[in-house]
């Protein structure tokens, strides 16, 4: 029997990728009315939230969309995996936040693609709470650079996805008074929902305090093993507390999503048909076409 006559799991993986990415590369995305300005966020690390930022960025920019990645993490991640450099001397989110630097003289191109820019991260950014802690409306900058930056360009930015750190400090309480909406990212393992509520509670009080506009965008599900019945039973609890707010779209445990920064690429570059790849590509439509939820 050839290869070709074997029904084995890997050629049926191969056949739904295939068709997955067809659909994919089908849909034709419309432009949101105004700039969607999205925080990653959850408190809890290692859920994939620069994962996320940097591959939903990736997928809206080959479907015409012109997005920029603000990055939040002194670790600078998200900067690495959008291939710009973000090593000392490069000036970036610190200078904005710190020195008032125009955005617009630190955001670079990404090399992912023309319709992908990037505010990248260094080092120096670790410092910046510190620094910041007697300005005036420090909670405000990221707004108000970024609001100039928006209105300086000749054509709109569509979307804007911040990157932030995990712990709930002032670069984490910018990030969310700067947003129209936050994104989390839960992944599918135990104590799954262990800090959601709290982050919902700090949500509220940025809301309440700070930004009044700001909505739950979406919770997207991370890491999911469909060889485990924790990963379905996490699902299964994060749909039943957060029914209309959850993705549909379930980003799988792979591999490739985790090679892929190591070559200063996004996933979606490096392996687009790999299924964690096409998951985010399939999250990134999901949430474009459902707009903002009320």
């Amino acid at each position: 029997m050839t290869l070709a006559g074997q029904n084995t799991p890997l050629l049926r993986e191969m056949t739904v990728n295939n068709e997955r990415a067809k659909r994919v590369a089908e849909t034709v995305l419309v432009p949101p009315e105004k700039t969607r300005i999205l925080t990653i966020s959850n408190q809890k690390g290692g859920v994939g939230k620069t994962t996320t930022a940097v591959n939903l960025a990736a997928s809206l920019a080959r479907k015409g969309m012109r997005v920029l990645v603000i990055d939040l993490d002194p670790q600078g991640n998200a900067s690495t995996a959008l291939g710009v450099e973000h090593h000392n001397g490069v000036v970036g989110s610190f200078e904005v936040l710190v020195d008032g630097l125009a955005m617009a003289d630190a955001v670079k191109q990404s090399p992912e693609h023309q319709n992908l820019l990037c505010l990248p991260a260094t080092i120096d950014l670790a410092g910046a709470e510190i620094e910041m802690v007697g300005y005036e409306s420090r909670e405000h900058v990221l707004a108000r650079s970024l609001q100039e930056f928006l209105a300086s360009q000749e054509h709109p930015i569509h979307f804007v996805f911040i990157d932030s750190p995990p712990s709930f400090g002032l670069l984490t309480v910018n990030a969310l008074v700067a947003a129209t909406e936050v994104l989390v990212p839960i992944q599918c393992e135990y104590y799954a929902l262990e800090g959601v509520t709290q982050l919902m509670n700090n949500i509220d009080r940025v809301r309440k305090g700070l930004n009044p506009n700001l909505i739950i965008g979406g919770i997207l599900l991370t890491m999911f093993d469909n060889r485990t019945n924790l990963s379905s039973d996490v699902a299964e609890d994060v749909r039943k507390y957060f029914p209309k707010e959850t993705l549909n779209a379930t980003i799988p445990r792979s591999v490739r999503l985790s090679e892929a920064p190591s070559y200063q690429q996004t996933a979606i570059s490096y392996d687009p048909k790999n299924s964690g790849s096409l998951a985010y590509q399939e999250a990134a439509i999901e949430l474009a076409q459902r707009g903002v939820i009320k």
